[in-house]
């Protein structure tokens, strides 16, 4: 999964794709009177393809302006000692701004650009449409819930992305954590301004909410503990290695401190005190149909994370299909290994027998750590044969950190910063090693890192002759549609020796299968979370607390689980039909270059490109 921290439903996915008009309309004329008609021509296709592309540039710059948390993602630092505004005000400057973006689009005569600027037009007007239908709900979301919010995302961006390489870096840091009272007022504002909606994050929630924040103010200097707050030991670490004079550091540490107690602790303590206010007053259920307009809002986010029209019921049926169709290649692994009983007696031995699990201690989670990894070393010797494009990003796999790892997700990406300076990340959650079973292992760290996200995200940043805001679009189904296209890649490419690895690779896949069921169970059909939590343990091999942390997610985050398996079906569909149309001419490498080569799209037109190379391969 991606890591970047969405502020509702508009206030940052805007302004990575729009801000200020494009530029006019070049009035330079030709002085030659002998210019032919299709020199003219090509000065005009010239001209059209120039103003757009100076649109392009110029929109995505100023609205990187605009979010200083998304310049320090992509390695930027202009505004290094400043978080985002997320106040109402500045929403509804997106929103009017999305809304003049489309009219201007209009300006533009398409016929006088090239195929692939027609394309980021398109991407472009896409983006702004979804996120204009996304504004009408824009107090639907749970700014702030068990799985992620800012009292998370705080500390994991300044360990993870603020960078501190000289001493004006860790003054921007201090600024930060100066700043953090602010912005947790607007968080705030936000969570009343839900409230007086009537839209709350179910109660049991709330528990969670108020752990992860008291973990994150927990050690010192916050309290008399000799054991260092994360935040305090992440301030210390980036500050000792700085090169200056040993007064100078002393001086920045005191101004750290003086921040994480002055602003970072009341901070907290109010947000804390929010959450408790809130939870009394959370509608019984767990689903979004207990929210006013519920049913219109997850039919927002189906159609926002699957970028189609699939209803949930017909989501909820291609659910069960895939489910039952998993069950019987998983009955046939049960046959080679001699496993003798029912499916269900063979998902309780995964789940508990010791062979499939590292030991719940630091040399056991070294030890996953470093399996991973070679995973994933063995698997990049292998993409020659099957890409043409490879990213040039480097890639490592980390341990989720301790502050948040109980309430964060099992595995997840984030992408490299696009000027180098920050490798793309893997994610494991080892916080209990019975949820992480080494026979998912290959499958997990092909989606998260290589050919998944790492293969895909990298390569969109690093793609030349695309806009800016094309490489960062959001279209779920595609992104995650791919993670999970990778896991059976691998087995097309010869991965997956060992059955049982075969086995958790069925297990992954199964797993989003059931997530179709689950999602739409849980706020289409009203189901409750231990319904849905029951469901998986008896179609899974998954162990009960994955089961639990799992549903629990997809409360907090309503379609967004949907949009895997529907993607990768998709992605699925059009090979076979490449495949079966183009015979001989087919190569994966010519397929999986055709799908990266413009960066994440909605389904819909990644089948219009799909089909366009076909055509074009078979009149090679």
């Amino acid at each position: 999964m991606k890591t970047t921290f969405k502020l509702g439903a508009i206030a940052l996915a805007i302004s990575s794709v729009m801000a200020c008009s494009p530029a006019e309309k070049s009035t330079q004329q030709t002085s030659s009177t002998t210019d032919s008609s299709t020199e003219q021509s090509t000065q005009n296709v010239k001209t059209e393809s120039e103003r757009l592309n100076a649109f392009f540039e110029r929109t995505f710059e100023e609205d990187l302006k605009r979010s200083p948390m998304y310049q320090s993602y992509l390695g930027y630092k202009w505004d290094y000692g400043e978080w985002d505004d997320i106040g109402e005000e500045a929403q509804d400057k997106a929103a009017a701004t999305a809304k003049n973006r489309l009219e201007e689009l209009e300006n533009f005569d398409t016929e006088k650009l090239s195929e692939k600027e027609k394309l980021s037009l398109a991407l472009y007007r896409y983006q702004l449409e979804l996120d204009l239908k996304n504004d009408e709900f824009r107090h639907h979301s749970y700014l702030v819930n068990q799985f992620r919010g800012p009292h998370t995302t705080v500390p994991s961006f300044l360990i993870n992305i603020h960078r501190v390489s000289d001493k004006s870096d860790a003054q921007a840091y201090i600024s930060r954590l100066d700043k953090v009272d602010d912005f947790f007022e607007q968080v705030i504002e936000q969570m009343k301004l839900r409230e007086e909606a009537g839209v709350f994050p179910p109660k049991w929630a709330y528990d969670q909410m108020v752990q992860a924040a008291n973990n994150v103010i927990s050690g010192a200097p916050f309290d008399n503990s000799d054991t260092p707050s994360t935040i305090w030991q992440d301030v210390n670490k980036k500050i000792d290695s700085l090169d200056i004079e040993q007064s100078e550091k002393e001086s920045l540490r005191e101004e750290a401190k003086a921040a994480l107690l002055t602003s970072v602790k009341p901070a907290y303590n109010d947000l804390i005190a929010a959450f408790k206010q809130q939870q009394d007053k959370t509608p019984e259920g767990d689903g979004v149909w207990r929210l006013p307009e519920g049913e219109k809002w997850y039919n927002n986010r189906l159609a926002h994370y699957t970028t189609t029209d699939l209803s949930a019921d017909e989501i909820h049926e291609i659910g069960l299909k895939n489910v039952e169709r998993i069950h019987g290649q998983m009955k046939e692994i049960m046959k080679e290994v001699n496993f003798d009983g029912t499916l269900k007696e063979f998902f309780e031995f995964m789940r508990n027998d010791d062979q499939f699990y590292y030991e719940n201690t630091e040399q056991g989670r070294q030890s996953y750590l470093t399996e991973a990894k070679a995973h994933i070393d063995k698997m990049r010797d292998a993409l020659p044969e099957y890409f043409g494009l490879v990213p040039k990003a480097d890639m490592i796999v980390k341990r989720v950190e301790p502050f948040r790892e109980q309430s964060a997700g099992k595995a997840f990406y984030q992408s490299p910063s696009q000027d180098g300076s920050r490798p793309g990340t893997y994610y494991a959650n080892l916080y209990d090693m019975k949820d992480m079973p080494t026979y998912q292992m290959e499958a997990l760290a092909y989606h998260e890192g290589i050919p998944g996200h790492h293969m895909q995200r990298a390569i969109a940043q690093e793609l030349e002759g695309v806009p800016m805001f094309q490489k960062f679009l959001s279209a779920t189904a595609y992104t995650e549609g791919w993670g999970l296209y990778s896991e059976e890649l691998a087995k097309d490419m010869g991965f997956y020796e060992d059955p049982y690895s075969d086995f958790g690779r069925l297990a992954m896949e199964l797993w989003r299968a059931c997530r179709l069921v689950v999602d739409t169970g849980i706020h289409n059909q009203e189901w409750s979370r231990e319904e849905a939590i029951d469901y998986l343990v008896k179609n899974t091999p998954n162990p009960k607390n994955d089961s639990v942390k799992a549903i629990e997610r997809y409360i907090a985050l309503p379609g967004q689980a949907t949009a895997y398996m529907i993607g990768k079906l998709k992605i699925m569909e059009l090979r076979d039909k490449a495949q079966k149309e183009l015979g001989d001419k087919f190569t994966f490498a010519g397929f999986h270059d055709e799908v990266l080569k413009d960066g994440p799209v909605p389904l819909t037109v990644l089948e219009d490109k799909i089909n366009d190379w076909i055509e074009k391969t078979k009149q090679s």
